[in-house]
């Protein structure tokens, strides 16, 4: 028999491992080689761009510098005026706040109720003397011209004289309702005044609103002529309609509710706080 011979296994990888170390160290030794070439010009060039950005750093800083001592007195100036001002905001919010305090303690719901019905009731009683009406001659003649040239008027009557100044004693019992309503607490009395104000409306609106608007014998006398409402019916309108809402808002306040002595008592006994128990009793509630 011939002997054949054997062949080693795992000689094929020594060698493909062995030729993968020997080209790995040369690209080791290529690429230290580079790097130690390219050192020197990375320093020369870092140094170089540190050099150009400190001198532009240095330039940019300088201006600033300058203008930085300028600003300083100016922005310790704007400082300390800011202070001052909160100080003094906050001095102004305390003042109107204890202001704010100590007058709610004088002008509750119910006093400014009863105020507010009192002016609208003083209000209507001005306007019957002021004229709610006027006839004005030659109107159209005047339609292109400014607002400064008004047409002449004629025939000026009082709000009063047209109902026989009927809603004078309405806005004094107005303001006698306004005088009770501040010194009561009944609700009632605003909706009396609300009742008035209604009545004013209805008088001003069913009697005084047809008479300002009818010419008369004016037609007649004059060319052109045309009946006006004045100042005084609009017054008089506004305070008839202010009484009526200052009583419906009386009516709508918001009330102090009243406890009884046995409820004080009560509450009071609630809020009191309770006696710690003594050793004995709490021995004697355990047995």
């Amino acid at each position: 028999m011939i002997a054949a011979v054997r062949r080693r296994k795992g000689r094929g990888r020594r060698k493909i491992s062995a030729l993968l170390v020997r080209w790995t160290r040369r690209a080791d030794r290529v690429a230290n080689r580079a790097l130690e070439r390219a050192h020197p010009m990375v320093l020369r060039a870092s140094r170089l761009a540190g050099a150009g950005f400190d001198a532009a750093v240095a330039r940019v800083a300088a201006p600033l510098r300058w203008l930085g001592r300028r600003l300083r007195p100016v922005a310790a100036l704007l400082l300390a005026g800011l202070g001052r001002l909160e100080r003094l905001t906050h001095l102004l919010v305390a003042t109107a706040t204890r202001a704010a305090t100590a007058a709610s303690a004088v002008v509750t719901p119910r006093r400014a109720g009863g105020a507010a019905i009192a002016i609208a009731g003083a209000l209507l009683v001005a306007s019957q003397f002021i004229d709610y009406r006027a006839v004005e001659i030659g109107q159209p003649g005047y339609a292109g011209l400014p607002a400064a040239a008004d047409p002449p008027t004629r025939e000026a009557r009082s709000a009063g004289e047209a109902h026989a100044y009927l809603l004078v004693p309405v806005g004094l019992a107005a303001v006698a309702l306004g005088i009770g309503c501040g010194r009561s607490e009944r609700r009632r009395l605003g909706l009396a005044a609300a009742a008035l104000g209604l009545v004013a409306i209805v008088v001003a609106l069913a009697v005084d609103l047809p008479a300002g608007l009818d010419l008369g014998t004016a037609s007649t006398r004059f060319a052109g002529a045309s009946a006006v409402l004045e100042q005084g019916f609009y017054a008089e309108l506004a305070a008839a309609a202010g009484l009526v809402l200052s009583g419906l808002l009386y009516y709508a306040r918001p009330c102090r509710i009243r406890i009884s002595l046995s409820g004080r008592a009560a509450s009071g006994r609630r809020r009191r706080p309770r006696r710690r128990a003594s050793s004995r009793a709490r021995v004697a509630r355990s047995a």
